[in-house]
């Protein structure tokens, strides 16, 4: 008896849409810790 794992082939992504999914989440991310470190800074500089 075969494993299900081992009878399907393996899928490629295209970098692109690998591109947009980092994008769509690194973006607002790196917006987020941009603003996080402006307001602690201010807290600690008066």
């Amino acid at each position: 008896m075969s494993s299900p794992a081992r009878d399907q082939q393996p899928t490629h992504t295209p970098a692109g849409l690998i591109a947009f999914a980092w994008a769509l989440v690194g973006v607002p991310l790196a917006y987020g810790l941009f603003q996080t470190v402006k307001t602690a800074a201010s807290l600690f500089t008066g």
